[in-house]
């Protein structure tokens, strides 16, 4: 991924999910046998992988015991990100869990009204 554009978050970690799935053992395995280790719905599997669902910290915990691999893997590193969300990262590092998610709706809400606003 290139250093100079910002890295989507979401993409990532559904095609982390996918890729992971996919070359588990060597040949990978199924949505369906994943779901099964999971103890979780198979269309859920889907939805992750295709960013229609987000799976919750629970699952992204259950994710990587699985896969054998830590959390953070399934997130872009630092150095993906262009300055501008390294400095929104430092700002908002000290702040409590509850103000990190008004902060995280802010920025969805943002990138919606850019969307619309595009779509005039």
């Amino acid at each position: 991924m290139s250093k100079t554009a910002s890295p989507n978050v979401s993409e990532y970690l559904c095609e982390k999910i996918r890729e992971l799935r996919l070359s588990f053992g060597g040949h990978g395995i199924s949505q369906d046998e994943l779901a099964r280790h999971l103890d979780i719905q198979t269309n859920t599997v889907s939805r992750w992988e295709t960013g229609a669902y987000k799976p919750k910290l629970k699952d992204l915990d259950k994710l990587a015991e699985f896969f054998a691999v830590s959390v953070s893997d399934f997130f872009p590193t630092k150095e993906d990100f262009t300055e501008p969300v390294n400095a929104l990262l430092r700002a908002a590092k000290d702040l409590p869990d509850e103000d990190i998610e008004v902060l995280r709706q802010f920025a969805e809400l943002k990138r919606a009204q850019l969307k619309l606003k595009k779509a005039k």
